[in-house]
């Protein structure tokens, strides 16, 4: 990380194009489901959690839940936000006041993110919203910038970018280590990931059909490029590319194995920061960059101010790092002060590898004999179905869907209210599904079962899951009380 900023003119000019296409994958998609998810009429409305915000914490609730959806919190103010997180990408991509739009994109997802739980709780919604934060210091607000010129903000944000992607990589690999996780310890875990993962690619079928001893092999290597290869970012020139390039190679193979939704992309446009121009083709430079024009004079003030914002976001980050090696670490109080603004965070997924595959499914019924299932778009279900490719979409019931198959349904109140929107017949939420077993009326039962499913072995035939029940997650539950179905099952009013 000792290269002269002046060496990375054209990496930023790369940089903003990959983080607006990640921004355009993050807003769109986001847009066709948030009213369905946190709407009036939706699983978690955002009205309701804002106003039991405001009757607990008072005025303070304004800087927990720093959203503008306080100034308006219809169901067309929800779509507009994300309309605007995209023309943030937009103007990104096209490099019309790039700066602007990644300020743009960090005001609205941020927005959306402080109403959104726990659909937009993921840990690469907040990478996201960071990133947006760091970039619209970093890159230029003119309509035609002058991508030549970088000011002594834009140098102090391009090394807190810098100092992300190095946390980011880092952390991902000390988490696993520091959980005392057995399956990660003796490097058994991807003989697990593939098959237990949220959202497998078909691919994953393959993958986990590997001998043992090349997924143990492969564990290994994760753990050298996490927590060895960030290391060599901070070394000469060749050293750091190669690093840079070690980080990319393992993003691409994740997502060539897992829906993870854009953040794959995203980790790969920061670990392309590290890259100087000498590592792309000369004539890109030439052809991408703008000529150069006399630059303006900045405001000391203004470097004063953002050297400022740097040393707090680097002690609080670093304080998270810290945290990270040891879960008996006390967090300083600026670190949980800043948490709201989720731009100062800490990472690394798996920390726990799952070494099961619950699945939930869920089925309604008019009688008690006969259940009709419902069915997802793209979570697991049909043994028969082939995983498919979804990311960077990334359909958030399905992903709440798997991480509430691995608790009990008391911890997961959204889940209750999704099945009380489905009992009575709220079209909204239901437009997240892929069949709705009852599209003119409403059952008067729905139950949930649970199954454990597994990859089918080598050679036997076309189904590529089998499947196990293991009894109700949900047993019967009803609006009203009726007679107990047929099964013995209990009958639960609404709770």
């Amino acid at each position: 990380m000792e290269a002269p900023p002046s060496t990375s003119l054209l990496t930023r000019w790369l940089f903003a194009r990959a983080l607006g296409a990640v921004l355009l994958c993050a807003c769109l998609p986001l847009a066709a489901q948030i009213t369905a998810l946190i709407g009036s009429s939706g699983i978690s409305p955002a009205q309701a959690l804002l106003h039991a915000a405001h009757e607990k914490l008072g005025s303070s609730a304004f800087w927990y839940f720093p959203s503008l959806c306080w100034l308006w919190s219809s169901d067309t103010s929800l779509v507009l936000q994300c309309l605007l997180g995209a023309t943030g990408g937009i103007l990104l991509l096209t490099g019309i006041h790039p700066g602007f739009g990644a300020f743009l994109g960090w005001i609205c997802y941020l927005s959306l993110c402080a109403v959104g739980s726990p659909f937009l709780d993921f840990q690469w919604d907040a990478l996201l919203v960071e990133t947006c934060l760091l970039a619209a210091c970093y890159l230029p607000w003119q309509r035609r910038p002058d991508w030549t010129h970088l000011t002594k903000v834009q140098s102090i944000a391009r090394w807190l970018l810098l100092w992300l992607a190095f946390r980011l990589m880092l952390q991902s690999g000390i988490v696993k280590l520091a959980s005392g996780d057995p399956l990660w310890r003796n490097l058994s875990a991807l003989q697990f990931h593939f098959e237990t993962q949220p959202l497998p690619l078909w691919t994953a079928w393959y993958a986990h059909h590997l001998p043992s001893w090349l997924l143990n092999a492969s564990t290994a290597i994760v753990f050298l490029i996490e927590l060895g290869f960030p290391w060599l970012l901070l070394g000469p020139q060749k050293i750091r590319h190669r690093a840079a390039l070690g980080l990319i190679f393992l993003q691409t193979a994740i997502l060539l194995t897992g829906n993870y939704a854009f953040f794959n992309w995203l980790s790969i446009a920061l670990c392309v920061l590290f890259l100087n121009d000498s590592f792309w083709p000369e004539r890109w430079c030439k052809l991408l960059l703008s000529p150069d024009r006399p630059h303006p004079q900045q405001a000391p003030w203004k470097g004063l101010v953002m050297g400022s914002a740097a040393c707090v976001a680097a002690f609080t980050t670093g304080l998270q790092v810290l945290g990270s090696l040891s879960p008996d670490f006390r967090m300083d109080g600026l670190v949980s002060a800043l948490a709201p603004l989720r731009s100062t965070n800490t990472y690394g997924l798996f920390a726990v590898m799952t070494s099961t595959r619950p699945e939930i499914l869920l089925e309604g019924s008019n009688d008690g004999l006969l259940w009709h299932p419902y069915q997802f778009r793209w979570k697991v279900h049909d043994p028969w179905k082939r995983p498919a490719l979804v990311a960077p979409w990334q359909p958030r019931l399905d992903w709440q869907m798997w991480f509430a198959a691995l608790g009990r349904i008391e911890q997961n109140p959204w889940l209750i209210q999704f099945l009380t929107h489905l009992l009575q017949g709220n079209p909204v939420p239901a437009q997240l599904l892929a069949e709705n077993p009852f599209p003119d009326q409403p059952p008067k039962w729905i139950r949930a079962r649970l199954y454990e499913y597994h990859f089918t072995d080598t050679g036997s035939g076309a189904a590529w899951w089998r499947r196990e029940e293991k009894g109700l997650y949900c047993p019967p539950i009803t609006l009203k009380k009726q007679a107990t179905p047929s099964e013995g099952q209990p009958a639960i009013a609404q709770p």
